[in-house]
């Protein structure tokens, strides 16, 4: 497979919704492959584990349904970071989130919007690539974190984010397990505490493409210029601590800290509940939500 570009299997036992799929996504430099079962996509998987950047898949299917396949892709080491979007006829808020709790990322409603597809599946990728990046960041980290107890970074951009996240996450007993919470978290607090970007603005933005464009003119308009968001950490006999703040006015954090049917269709919204649930043992935001503070637990009987 060509890693140059993202590899993305469609799973769809009617051949009409994978040509659909197809199509619509055959123009966006991604290499697609397809499966007509749940059963022929998991083989393709177990044979390439490392090979597949996202999974499209049905959630009803005859031989192995998409729940089974979503789950074997959660339990897998070397899969379970996958970006599953689920596509699906059941859209009743249990459903929703019953896929959303089992691992699902992104879900997807039949009959299929071209545009929304092509931004939540643009979305599943970059995701990826970023997560990506943030693991082989952690293979060269520098092992000096083992010697430290205490310390604070500030943070004034979007590589700045990455850079921490990938070294600080040494501090922890699982460094690939946090790195992505506490890039998510530093993302967060940079572009809705610092620079102001609200929940349906970054939405329209990725839609267009947009995001990542708009964060670096922010970062350079006169009134964003000398912001910073602030990382501490505090390395306890039990604990590692991790707390970020923001200079932003504060959010109302308490949707987010859960997924939420109402954004399962959102290409955003997760990144809070990804971390709160899958990186850290505990997360708290402090007062107004311009401050966060994130537990991992040590490894006490190794």
């Amino acid at each position: 497979m060509d890693k140059s570009r993202a590899t993305i299997l469609i799973v769809d036992d009617e051949p009409i919704n994978l040509d659909i799929i197809r199509a619509h996504l055959e123009n966006d430099n991604y290499e697609l492959v397809t499966a007509s079962n749940g059963q022929q996509a998991w083989e393709l998987l177990e044979s390439d584990p490392t090979g597949y950047d996202v999974v499209i898949l049905d959630r009803m299917m005859p031989v192995l349904d998409g729940m089974q396949v979503l789950a074997n892709i959660k339990e897998h080491q070397m899969m379970e970071q996958i970006p599953v979007v689920m596509q699906t006829a059941k859209v009743e808020n249990e459903d929703i989130v019953e896929g959303l709790k089992a691992g699902a990322y992104y879900y997807l409603t039949k009959p299929y919007d071209g545009d929304v597809l092509k931004t939540i599946v643009r979305s599943a990728v970059n995701g990826r690539f970023h997560e990506k990046s943030l693991h082989e960041s952690l293979r060269e980290g520098r092992r000096i974190f083992d010697l430290m107890t205490f310390g604070r970074f500030r943070i004034h951009n979007l590589r700045e984010c990455n850079l921490v996240a990938s070294q600080v996450a040494h501090l922890c007993p699982e460094p690939h397990r946090v790195v992505t919470g506490i890039s998510e978290l530093l993302i967060n607090a940079l572009e809705h505490g610092n620079l102001r970007i609200g929940y349906e603005e970054k939405s329209n933005l990725m839609r267009r493409g947009m995001w990542q464009i708009e964060i670096e003119r922010r970062l350079n308009a006169s009134e964003y210029i000398g912001g910073f968001v602030e990382l501490e950490f505090n390395v306890q006999a039990a604990i590692v601590q991790i707390r970020i703040r923001d200079q932003g006015q504060g959010f109302d954090w308490t949707p987010y800290m859960d997924f939420d049917p109402d954004r399962a269709f959102d290409p955003h919204g997760r990144g809070i509940a990804v971390a709160r649930l899958s990186s850290f043992d505990d997360l708290e935001y402090i007062g107004v939500g311009n401050e966060v503070l994130a537990t991992v637990k040590k490894n006490l009987d190794g």
